[in-house]
């Protein structure tokens, strides 16, 4: 959690819409919370008054989760909070499951096309047919060779090989692609395009010059920090640089724009969370080159930087997250990479760097 929330404002205090009921923004553009099954136990999803080939509804950015308490919140959403009108067009910021779930159902229900970026239509296509590389068995001998050898936590991540498939049960077949620099026209409003990299493949936030707000996933969140690791699909990545460099792309926006998040309340106060997010990782980042001045694995960073019990599903995202770390600090030059006898990797600090 952020310590330093009380820097941020929040413009609706501490209003949060129930799952199937919906809160105005401003005028034609509206909040809905979906659950998760998760620790994390909600996201937020957008709607916004809309018209496409003459068809007056909604387009949302964002689907949920499917599960059926999602699908049963959609449903008084649909029949409720939008009166009958369709969704003209889905929007999808990214490729994970609580952004694309329920994608292929509502697309395939209302005819309506779906909009993302290639690198995140390409990888939910991926996910959801669980090509080997990107299903749950192929992320065993990744974190084995990085120092996991507890017998029941590998089963526990064996027993994951639909984790992905069976919260996103259909994808779209196609898509219109959302690229850098685009402009979308929503509901008579132009909504630039940022792309953001590291925490999914080509992340889409959506900023508008004339509201003054911003649509920003999971690119930046007001509570907690977005998760950044290195997965077995991509083992030598450096997803951190990548987040890091891709928060310099909001550097643009004003400081009292509103920023949508999908996760947490909307907040103002864009430039001082991502002052804080940047401060976090050079804390963590120093903490993981302090911890290495002995040769150590990335199972052995995590208590260091999540110091909090851990289930399976917790732990693959800490470990890709305590890697990406490490990686950063290994390609910055700080670290050196050992490929250790026991077959396990680990890093060491290299004398003299910080």
């Amino acid at each position: 959690m952020n310590p330093l929330e009380s820097q941020l404002a929040y413009p609706f205090g501490d209003t949060i819409p129930a799952p199937g009921a919906l809160h105005e923004i401003v005028p034609g553009l509206r909040w809905a919370r979906m659950p998760l099954p998760f620790a994390l136990d909600h996201i937020n999803l957008w709607l916004l008054e809309d018209e496409q080939e003459g068809r007056q509804g909604w387009s949302l950015v964002d689907c949920g989760a499917g599960t059926d308490a999602t699908r049963a919140a959609w449903e008084q959403v649909l029949a409720e909070g939008l009166a009958g009108a369709p969704l003209v067009r889905v929007i999808a910021t990214h490729c994970h499951p609580d952004h694309v779930g329920l994608s292929g159902w509502l697309c395939e229900r209302f005819g309506a096309p779906f909009w993302t970026t290639t690198g995140e239509f390409a990888f939910a296509r991926m996910m959801a047919a669980a090509l080997p590389g990107v299903d749950g068995p192929s992320a065993i001998p990744h974190f084995e060779r990085h120092g996991l050898t507890d017998p029941a936590l590998l089963e526990q991540m064996r027993s994951r090989r639909n984790y992905y498939p069976s919260l996103v049960p259909a994808v779209p077949a196609s898509y219109t692609r959302l690229q850098d620099g685009d402009e979308v026209r929503i509901g008579g409003h132009g909504w630039r395009v940022i792309t953001g990299f590291g925490h999914s493949p080509e992340h889409a936030s959506l900023y508008s010059e004339e509201l003054k707000v911003l649509v920003s996933g999971d690119m930046v969140l007001p509570r907690i920090s977005t998760n950044v690791s290195v997965f077995a699909v991509e083992p030598e990545g450096n997803p951190l640089q990548l987040y890091l460099d891709s928060l310099g792309k909001f550097a643009d926006l004003p400081e009292d724009t509103l920023v949508l998040p999908a996760h947490g309340k909307p907040f103002r106060g864009l430039h001082t969370r991502i002052a804080q997010l940047r401060a976090h990782h050079t804390a963590r980042l120093a903490e993981v080159v302090a911890a290495c001045a002995e040769p150590k694995s990335a199972v052995d960073i995590v208590p260091i930087m999540f110091r909090r019990q851990l289930d399976a599903h917790q732990l693959s995202f800490a470990l890709g997250e305590a890697l990406a770390h490490l990686h950063k600090l290994w390609r910055d030059g700080v670290l050196l990479r050992i490929n250790s006898m026991d077959d396990i990797i680990r890093f060491q600090s290299v004398p003299n760097k910080l």
